[in-house]
């Protein structure tokens, strides 16, 4: 619809301190904005104030994604088709990845609304860059189940997997279980396999490490509950 608003895909720091990894550019986005769909709206508002501190937040309508239940698509269309424009932020990095906000995104495009997405960290991403692994093909798997067994054979899997497609493996967990999840890994694969371990990434305290399960088997680390990035390399 020709009246339709713009939708603004919002990147978010991924530490509170590095200010400096959102570009000038997002914060001209969001004095365009009218409505905000956001994952969490108190980090959201405080990540808004953060990099612009003269914003109004009050003047803003405020809708919470979660699963994206049908109101909030309907409420997501009837701002669109009011010529609102709508920012949508992630919780952490950039909307759209590892994020609810891509439905919302997919309904923009069924509406042939304008998408902006704007330029900012993505973990995934930073972590394959320096992971020094394959960044020709590769694929993010998102959580490894819980279930100890079915954790071993998702891991085996993804090792055969990287191994006959030459593909870089990455995933994530939630922080209180990464100590248990780097054990398993290096418990499951085989020597010669590759894996890296990128934690924090951004802040003053980031670390991207990566050796093959053999030399993490001398070398051992300990990772307290931080945002972490794992990813596995089998391949030639």
């Amino acid at each position: 619809m020709a009246n339709n608003g713009n939708v603004y895909l919002i990147p978010t720091f991924l530490d509170e301190n590095a200010l400096q990894v959102i570009p000038p550019y997002v914060i001209e986005a969001i004095k365009e904005c009218h409505v905000f769909f956001v994952e969490n709206e108190r980090s959201a508002r405080r990540f808004l104030k953060a990099v612009w501190k003269e914003i109004q937040i009050n003047d803003y309508e405020w809708f919470t994604i979660h699963k994206v239940e049908e109101e909030v698509k309907n409420e997501f269309r009837e701002k669109l088709r009011e010529g609102k424009n709508i920012g949508i932020l992630s919780e952490a990095g950039c909307p759209g990845i590892a994020d609810p906000g891509q439905l919302l995104i997919g309904l923009a495009q069924e509406e042939n609304a304008r998408i902006k997405p704007l330029v900012g960290p993505s973990s995934i991403l930073l972590s394959l860059m320096a992971s020094g692994m394959n960044g020709q093909q590769f694929q993010f798997v998102g959580y490894l189940p819980i279930d100890q067994s079915e954790r071993v054979k998702k891991i085996k899997e993804l090792e055969v997997e990287s191994q006959k497609r030459n593909c870089t493996q990455i995933f994530i967990e939630t922080p209180y279980r990464n100590q248990q999840l780097i054990d398993t890994i290096i418990k499951t694969c085989k020597p010669q396999t590759k894996f890296c371990i990128a934690a924090n990434l951004t802040a003053t305290d980031e670390i991207v490490k990566t050796k093959s399960i053999g030399e993490w088997k001398k070398n051992p680390i300990q990772l307290p509950k931080q945002p972490a990035i794992f990813l596995i390399y089998a391949g030639i």
